[in-house]
């Protein structure tokens, strides 16, 4: 039994790295600074340790034979999931480059809101470090904070020493839109976040209000759901008079047609209160491995973490991509599934031929053809995550032998093998 201390963690987006656990065998306890995220995700127990082809257990050479013979006798593999550390997903990319396969992150459809933008007219963001030690007041815009990143305020907001604040409760918080399900935003001294509730389908013109006021434009009447013109034009004088702002958001949380537009207004809010002040936008995200994923692709190849390799060479399109469409339209033939941190993160099922590269404890209600069951990184294998801002790769920590291999080494072993 062996208690850790400052333990970093893959599974939030922020980066959290003083969480202290109890390691007593194979089992995980968090002792302390755990979250709704974090825990379950430490704590979850070991399952099936064996490999298994048609449901049948077998050695990892024989599972590994079976996914190759897959592989080669496709004329289309399709590689989704995606959830995995630095060098499983170097691994992922020199087997799609092999395969000519097309490689789908499963979170790509939201994050891909962000993306667009980003490639569209490019955006002003900064980091959680800049957060901590400049922000002074925080829009919040169609998120809630606490069910995306439950320790945010506590880490990057309400902190003890902020090096360009008298103390870190100056700091104001603004929720446009959702309205905070627990208590993180209220600050240390009692002061609560102030709210301006909107439906989300609201929010787009909103948004564009809001851009319009910041801009001096002239709007003599603007009302929605009970949100006054006024509250508007306050807050942007409040924005415009921040020393350092930050507008966040979750582009998962933005679940309406065209959501990448209404990115793309706060992106372009950003650039404008720029021209007078400071702020900078804060994309929130970053969980089960798909920042990681992005940013490996994308050094590796030019592109994010939705591209084909069927042509000889790496093929970015944000649509015709999408591997959930490629398995409906049957525009591939073989599946392979990778995710390494979450035993509920399942395959579609049935549709083609499966190989399973997945976190131990996976419950299949139809078994793929392959499952190899793998270590997740930062319990049972060293490696790197990147945190949601993209400025930091987190070194992960082994934390127990639990003898399950790493999804880089199983990934590995299947390209030679073919």
């Amino acid at each position: 039994m062996t208690t850790k201390t400052e333990v970093p963690s893959p599974f939030c987006g922020i980066g959290t790295d003083d969480l202290v656990l109890n390691v007593d065998g194979k089992s995980i306890n968090v002792l302390a600074n755990g979250c709704a995220i974090n825990t379950p995700a430490f704590e979850q127990a070991i399952g099936d340790m064996v490999p298994r082809v048609n449901g049948e257990e077998v050695a990892l050479e024989v599972a590994v034979a079976q996914a190759a013979d897959i592989l080669k006798a496709s004329d289309q593999t399709l590689i989704g999931g995606c959830a995995t550390d630095v060098n499983g997903m170097r691994a992922l990319v020199a087997l799609a480059d092999h395969n000519g396969a097309v490689v789908d992150n499963v979170a790509f459809n939201t994050t891909r809101r962000n993306i667009l933008a980003l490639q569209d007219s490019g955006w002003m963001t900064t980091t959680l470090a800049e957060v901590k030690n400049r922000c002074d007041l925080l829009v919040v815009i169609g998120t809630d904070i606490e069910k995306v990143s439950p320790r945010f305020f506590e880490h990057f907001i309400w902190n003890e020493s902020p090096m360009f604040l008298e103390a870190s409760t100056q700091c104001q918080v603004v929720y446009l839109g959702k309205e905070p399900s627990g208590q993180s935003a209220v600050s240390p001294v009692g002061v609560r976040p102030q709210v301006l509730p909107c439906a989300d389908e609201d929010l787009p013109e909103v948004v564009a209000v809001l851009r319009a006021l910041v801009k001096g434009n002239n709007i003599s009447h603007y009302e929605v759901d009970g949100l006054a013109l006024t509250d508007l034009q306050a807050l942007a004088e409040q924005l415009k008079e921040a020393a350092y702002g930050v507008v966040t958001w979750s582009a998962g949380s933005l679940d309406f047609p065209h959501a990448e537009l209404t990115v793309q207004v706060i992106c372009e809010l950003v650039k404008d209160l720029n021209e007078k002040t400071r702020c900078s936008g804060l994309p929130l995200g970053g969980s089960d491995g798909d920042q990681t994923a992005n940013q490996v692709t994308a050094w590796l190849t030019g592109y994010p973490a939705r591209l084909s390799f069927a042509r000889g060479f790496p093929e970015y399109d944000p649509y015709l991509y999408d591997g959930q469409l490629l398995l409906e339209n049957k525009e591939v033939d073989a599946l392979l599934w990778v995710h390494d941190f979450n035993s509920k993160a399942l395959p579609p099922e049935g549709v083609v031929p499966t190989i399973v590269i997945g976190r131990s404890g996976m419950r299949f209600e139809k078994e793929p053809a392959v499952f190899i069951p793998v270590g997740t990184p930062g319990i049972d294998h060293c490696g790197h995550a990147f945190r949601m801002d993209g400025v930091v790769a987190i070194r992960l920590q082994k934390l127990r032998e639990s003898g399950l291999p790493s999804t880089a080494q199983v990934l590995t072993l299947i390209d030679q093998a073919q």
